[in-house]
This record gives C-alpha cells, structure tokens and sequence, in this order.
C-alpha cells in the first residue's frame, strides 16, 4: 500500500490510474473455443464444464422444484427479513422509474408517442464462486419483472455436490423465477446466448462475473446479442476532506478489497495527514476479516493520492469515472454537484458503498473499468425496449407532408416523396 502520490500534475493522473490489463487476445481465444462448443455440443458441453471448473458430475441443468422447496426451509429468518426489506425498496425505486403514455400532437394532425415493453427473453448471470451474490440476483430479478419480460432465466454454477446455493434460490422464489440452470462462467453466457437442449436462447444477458464471463458477454454481443454492458472488475474511488472519519473510510476501502484480488480502491484526499490516519486504520480492520488474504492481495494495487484542491480532485475523479464513488466530506451534496462521471454516487459519512450493495434500493449493477464515462447501471429501462408511435390524419398529412416531399426530393429519394405525394392527392 505504498502507492501515494502527493498533488500529481494531470499529465500524470492517466498512468496512476491505470486499471491492470488482461492478455486480451489470449483470453479471447480460450473463451471463443467454448462458446464454440456449448454453440455446437449444447448440453453435453455445459456438464463437461461443471465437471472441468466446478468438479461436480451433474445428470440434469435445470433446478427442480424440490430442490427450490427445500432451499428456502434453509435460510434463517433473521436473513429472510433483511431480504424482505432490500425486495420493498428495490422496487420501490425500479417501480418509479416507470414512464406513462405521452402521445405529444408535434403538429396539427401529427401525434407522436413512445411506449416501454419489456425484452420477452432475458438472461441472468448469478456468479457463485467465492462469494454467491443471492443480492445481484434481487438487482437483475425485480426489474426485469417489473418491466414485464415474458421469459426470465437465471444461469449459476452448482457446487460440488450438484446444488445451487440456498439464499439464490429463495430470491428467485421471492420474486417469482423459477426456470434456473446449472452453470456458470463463459459456459453459462454461450448457453443463454446460442440456446441448448435444455437452456433457452434470450435476446439480453444481464449480470457481472470475472474476466472470462466478461470475455464471453462481450464476445456474443459482437455477434448481435444484447448485454447490459461492458464490465470488469469492481472498484471504488473515495473523496475525503478533513471532516471524514478515517474509520468509516478505511472500512470502505476494505469492503471493495474483500470483492477478489483484482478490486480497485482508490483514495483521494485533501491533505497526506487522512491517508497516513486511514492507512493505520485499513490495518488495524484488516486483521478481523475472514477474507482477509483476498483484501491484502486487492490493496496492493490500491492508489492514494493527495490533492489539495478539491476541484482538481473531482477532474481526477472524473477522469477515473469510478463505478461507485463516495464523498466522506460535510460537504458532500454541494461537492456532488462537480460529479459527471460515475457509476453511483454514495454522499456523506453515513452512505456506504455496502448499502447501496443491498438494501437503499438503487441497482448495484454498474459500469466500470471506466464506461461510467458513456454507460448507466442496470435500471428499469435496462429491460424495457422503447418503441414509438406516430399516427396522421388527413389534416396532418397536409401539414408537414410538403416539407417531406421538399427534403426526400432534396435527398434523391423520389419513392419516400411519392408515398407522401399520393396521399396528398386524396386530401
């Protein structure tokens, strides 16, 4: 943790920043040799991997619904209530964002509308390695119900003994879902993609992963399905000033790190005096957690950086476009205002990045590696399609068809000019 660069010039912040790099070529060769073989051996395919990554020999891919019966007598309670309540407000804030009907009359005679319906087929990716995220699944399920998707299926790995983890299948049962398969990495995204004996084909892939589901996500997009977005691994930057409180941002530097070993943390702060307190207290809360091997490993790619004017920091923050920022300051809403770039936004001393993980409601589905810069998290309009409507009357035809006749014929388009021409004759 000794990369700490006090007031760099803005020449520099590009390489201090500088997310690690895959052998992208490489990768790209692995991962396009199995979405070549789930494309061509479908099932057969999936279950040679299962026993490949995850060493279980499985008979079937789809979960039963014993076996979701039985999951859900084997969560506690205490979790199911905290599930409860992060279910009531995620949708709460996905319900808001729906759009009402708003036919628009652009010109006498001329109405125009747009119209939100929901992606009939989607995919959802649940990683189940180190950490089974049952929360990604609330983040993905929920809206892509509320958006009316006909079609939901949940792709996640099995462990050793054939078995999805309990709490992912209690939430799909929650929220409704029921068509949930056995597979997970590069595998599960090409079985969702190109569709198996057992696996439907969707139109959209939802869900995060490590480098070779991102790989593979962003291989089959090439090849014209939909994604959520691009992503890499998770990061957080933290903006600091000398009213944060070096324990609270310690402690969210660490649960960053504790996501894998390739986590980014970044700490920005006005002053060397917040660091060298944070610093003291990321050790001291090192020590008490379970995966404290995985946060070591993280912090060792983690950036300090001292900047003492704080419009200068939130350029180098938006240069980083973080996919969650946080701003530890008193400060904290009018300094928001200098933010254009994120993923999502946690203001104050009491608004960890944990919290937005779970429970306040906004998506933790985010951009990152830098597409905060162009890209949205996962939103209600993640899984809807916007169509829209327009409808003329006679008087409306007359109205703009001139002005139609006047720009196709100016563009060499005669057939576009005629189609509007033969109806002006009958007006």
């Amino acid at each position: 943790m000794e990369n700490i660069f006090i007031n760099p010039l803005q020449d520099q912040w590009h390489n201090i920043l500088k997310r690690p790099a895959f052998d992208s070529k490489a990768l790209e060769s692995t991962v396009a040799a199995i979405l070549n073989d789930v494309r061509s051996n479908g099932d057969t395919a999936i279950k040679n991997y299962a026993a490949k990554f995850d060493g279980v020999e499985l008979s079937g891919l789809r979960v039963s619904e014993n076996e979701i019966t039985e999951a859900v007598l084997m969560v506690d309670e205490k979790l199911k209530a905290a599930i409860g309540l992060a279910k009531s407000n995620i949708t709460k804030f996905h319900e808001a964002q729906r759009e009402d009907l708003l036919p628009i009359e652009t010109t006498i005679g001329v109405t125009c509308w747009r119209k939100s319906v929901g992606i009939q087929k989607v995919g959802l990716y649940i990683p189940g390695g180190t950490a089974p995220l049952f929360s990604t699944l609330l983040m993905l399920g929920i809206p892509a119900v509320l958006a009316g998707c006909s079609e939901i299926i949940i792709c996640t790995p099995a462990d050793k003994n054939g078995k999805i983890n309990p709490v992912i299948l209690y939430v799909a049962q929650l929220i409704g879902l029921k068509n949930i398969y056995k597979t997970g990495g590069a595998q599960a995204i090409a079985a969702m993609a190109y569709g198996t004996e057992t696996i439907p084909q969707v139109y959209k892939i939802f869900g995060p992963g490590n480098q070779y589901v991102t790989c593979a996500k962003q291989l089959v997009n090439k090849e014209g399905i939909a994604i959520d977005m691009p992503a890499g691994p998770s990061e957080v930057a933290v903006y600091a000033d000398e009213t944060a409180n070096p324990i609270f941002v310690a402690a969210d530097l660490l649960s960053q790190a504790e996501h894998g070993i390739d986590s980014q943390v970044v700490l920005v702060a006005s002053s060397i005096q917040i660091i060298d307190l944070v610093k003291t207290q990321i050790h001291e809360q090192l020590s008490k957690l379970p995966r404290k091997d995985i946060a070591v490993k993280a912090l060792q790619h983690a950036r300090f950086i001292v900047i003492e004017n704080a419009g200068k920091a939130f350029d180098l923050l938006n240069g980083y476009a973080a996919e969650h920022l946080i701003i530890a300051s008193d400060d904290a809403v009018s300094l928001a205002a200098n933010v254009v770039n994120a993923g999502s936004v946690f203001l104050g001393h009491y608004s960890p990045e944990s919290v937005g993980d779970y429970a306040s409601g906004t998506n933790h589905t985010l951009p990152t590696n830098g597409y905060a810069k162009a890209y949205s998290g996962v939103s209600l309009d993640s899984f809807v399609k916007k169509i829209t409507f327009q409808q003329l009357s006679k008087s409306g035809i007359k109205n703009i068809g001139s002005a139609v006749e006047a720009m196709a014929a100016a563009e060499g388009l005669d057939a576009h000019k005629n189609a509007v021409s033969v109806r002006l004759k009958t007006c």
